[in-house]
């Protein structure tokens, strides 16, 4: 995320340091200072296009192969609204058995039901009369009446779902993302200079990248 922290701007504070002289400043990095996709950009989906996050890549990975530079893995995190990644992105294979052999104990375990879900089940017509996908009892059923064939149809829709395809299917879910396309990047660059830039109009203020402060109430 190198480039994401070079474009944040800085903040002098009164050190607190021991052997610190009176009114001697410590300089950081603002990390109080967030970029962010404007909101109509954020929330229309025609900025975007589907990618799918292949094996271990990290977002810094992601952002090689679409955007040609490893430094925009913050905006693969922003386009999703990842907050935390050891949570909302895929886990490395390795960190997947970890984590699966944690949480159940054994590998028999995994393959135990985790719960019954329905099948897509259709009519003669092929009209859908059960969805695929819902969590059900496994002795879920439905009735209905088939004109085609004008008869009563009682169906069974539902397969069990194991401890395993469970898990497995929320992380590949986590692979499914939405990036920005590559012909908005000057947009977003533009945007986050005029976010991360300090406006005059407060005493802490000393230039566009520069406030002056000794309490960090004042660093926004």
């Amino acid at each position: 995320m190198s480039n994401y922290f070079n474009q944040l701007p800085d903040f002098e504070y009164v050190s607190r340091l021991p052997d610190a002289k009176i009114s001697e400043y410590i300089t950081v990095k603002n990390l109080f200072k967030k970029g962010e996709l404007r909101p109509d950009i954020f929330q229309n989906v025609a900025f975007f296009t589907k990618y799918k996050i292949e094996g271990d890549d990290r977002p810094d990975n992601v952002a090689s192969i679409f955007y040609g530079d490893s430094s925009l893995d913050w905006l693969v995190l922003t386009c999703n609204n990842v907050l935390n990644i050891q949570s909302e992105w895929p886990l490395t294979q390795v960190e997947f058995d970890s984590y699966l052999i944690s949480k159940y104990g054994t590998y028999e375990k995994l393959n135990a039901v985790h719960h019954y879900e329905t099948v897509q089940h259709k009519n003669t017509d092929n009209v859908i009369i059960v969805p695929a996908g819902l969590q059900v009892d496994s002795t879920f059923s439905v009735d209905y009446y088939d004109f085609y064939t004008d008869s009563q149809v009682t169906a069974t829709p539902v397969i069990p779902v194991s401890n395993y395809e469970y898990e497995n299917k929320i992380e590949e879910d986590k692979r499914n993302i939405f990036l920005l396309k590559r012909k908005y990047l000057p947009i977003v660059n533009d945007d986050m200079q005029e976010m991360m830039e300090y406006k005059k109009g407060s005493t802490q203020y000393v230039n566009g990248t520069l406030k002056r402060a000794d309490n960090i109430r004042l660093f926004q």
